[in-house]
């Protein structure tokens, strides 16, 4: 299709010649260069200091969850995906008798597009795996650059019946958020779960975009967290 070349038109032919840029950026495809590898991670993943001498107790990585939804956007939306990056590891500590918890985990140990929770956060397009190894090289790279900042590190501290007050480190910036939580301390395990939302830019980070913004990943992220912490031997 030709367009008429009245001055109106200009803009819709420069999107159009955009076009085959943006099909493959929207599948994520990988950069030229990929991010140099991350440290390896421990074993045991990353454990801050106690919290205080036999009051803390363990968090559960395989009971906890981080899982944070990214939404694309720009005039040209459609081309791309909506992705959810998940936490499976989780580490750290939890006094609840102090209500506070120290918690970090790594970024090179995020999944991308999980099925199960692409489905709950209601994203019914499923990423071929080449788009997730695509779209994990330029969240570690480009975007959070993994290899300077490894880790986020997470303070919290109970501030009131239903908010969590958490210190965030990520990208360097460290933020404070007052998030809603319905938090279950039993005899053994405690329990804390709740939605909230923030801003990369709040951290230093740019959204990443293609196309001079015609197809971008919008700035703010819908974060989904449940953190699970076990009662260990000899905590009181």
């Amino acid at each position: 299709m030709t367009l008429p070349s009245r001055p109106g038109y200009a803009p819709v032919r420069r999107a159009l010649r955009l076009l085959p840029l943006l099909a493959l950026v929207s599948a994520c495809s990988q950069p030229p260069t990929a991010p140099g590898p991350l440290p390896a991670a421990r074993p045991d993943g990353v454990q801050p200091a106690p919290v205080a001498d036999g009051a803390a107790w363990i968090v559960d990585p395989a009971a906890s969850l981080i899982a944070v939804t990214v939404r694309r956007g720009g005039l040209l939306a459609r081309l791309g995906h909506d992705h959810v990056i998940a936490v499976h590891t989780l580490a750290g500590q939890v006094a609840p008798a102090l209500d506070r918890a120290d918690l970090s985990f790594r970024l090179d140990a995020m999944t991308v597009d999980e099925p199960q929770l692409l489905r709950e956060a209601g994203i019914e397009s499923q990423p071929a795996a080449a788009a997730i190894e695509g779209t994990r090289h330029n969240m570690l790279g480009p975007v959070l650059d993994a290899p300077r900042f490894p880790l986020v590190a997470l303070h919290v501290e109970r501030a009131g019946a239903d908010r969590l007050r958490v210190d965030v480190t990520l990208h360097g910036v460290t933020r404070r958020l007052l998030l809603p939580a319905v938090v279950r301390v039993g005899s053994a395990e405690v329990d804390a779960s709740g939605t909230a939302r923030l801003n990369q830019t709040d951290f230093g980070i740019t959204p990443f975009t293609v196309g001079g913004g015609l197809l971008a990943v919008e700035d703010a992220l819908e974060i989904r967290y449940r953190i699970v912490a076990r009662r260990g031997r000899g905590a009181d």
